[in-house]
C-alpha cells in the first residue's frame, strides 16, 4: 500500500495487531517505547475507556515524531454487562472471565489513534459476540493448551475457543482479533490526504 512516503510505527507488542496491519500490505516498523501508564478516572464511561487509552499511549510515545513519521496506536476492551475484562493476571482470573463470557453476549471494542506530528485521529470500533455456554472441561482445557494471558477477556476468537465457543458475530470480526482493519483502511487513507 503507498504510504505517500511515510514512515509507519506501530506502537504495540500484540502479534495480532502486527499480522493483521501487514496483512494491509503496509510496511511499519514497531516502537513501543511509552510514558503512559494506563489508568483512568473511575467514572469514566466504559465506552470511552478504549479511546482514551488508545490516545494516551499515542501522546505517551517516548520521543517526538518526525514530520515524515505516522504513529499507530490501538486498545482493545471486552465489556460484558457491566464489567471490563482485562487481561487475567492468571488461571483462576481466565477462568472466572470465561464462567461470565459463557453463554451471553458481549462487546469488544478496539479504539486505533493516527497521529503525525500535526494532528491525530482517534477512533472506535464496536463488534457484538455471542458465546454458547461453556463446560468446565472447555474452559480448563482452553487455558492450559492456549494460556490466554495476553488477552482482553481471556480468550481469542483465532484460536479453539472461538472456534468450538463462538455461535455468533455482530460486527468486524477483525475487531475481536484486536485490530478493525477495514475502518482502519478507511481513516488511514483519509489521513494520508494532504
Amino acid at each position: 500500500m503507498d504510504t505517500r512516503g511515510k514512515k509507519i510505527i506501530l506502537a504495540s507488542n500484540s502479534p495480532r495487531r502486527k499480522e493483521l496491519l501487514a496483512s494491509l500490505d503496509i510496511d511499519f516498523t514497531v516502537d513501543t517505547g511509552t510514558s503512559f501508564v494506563e489508568e483512568y478516572a473511575y467514572d469514566t464511561p466504559h465506552e470511552e475507556v478504549p479511546e482514551l487509552m488508545s490516545l494516551g499511549k499515542s501522546l505517551g510515545f517516548h520521543r517526538d515524531l518526525e514530520p515524515d513519521e505516522i504513529l499507530i496506536t490501538s486498545d482493545t476492551m471486552v465489556l460484558c454487562g457491566k464489567e471490563i475484562l482485562g487481561k487475567p493476571v492468571d488461571k483462576d482470573d481466565a477462568r472466572r472471565m470465561l464462567r461470565l463470557l459463557s453463554g451471553r453476549e458481549h462487546q469488544v471494542i478496539t479504539a486505533v489513534t493516527i497521529r503525525d506530528a500535526h494532528r491525530e485521529k482517534t477512533f472506535s470500533v464496536t463488534s457484538n459476540v455471542f458465546f454458547k455456554e461453556l463446560s468446565d472441561n472447555e474452559i480448563d482445557y482452553y487455558i492450559e493448551t492456549y494460556k490466554p494471558f495476553d488477552k482482553a477477556g481471556a480468550y481469542g476468537i483465532q484460536e479453539w475457543i472461538g472456534y468450538i465457543g463462538i455461535t455468533g458475530i455482530e460486527g468486524s470480526f477483525y475487531n475481536v482479533m484486536g485490530f478493525p482493519t477495514q475502518r482502519f483502511y478507511d481513516e488511514f487513507q483519509d489521513f494520508l490526504l494532504p
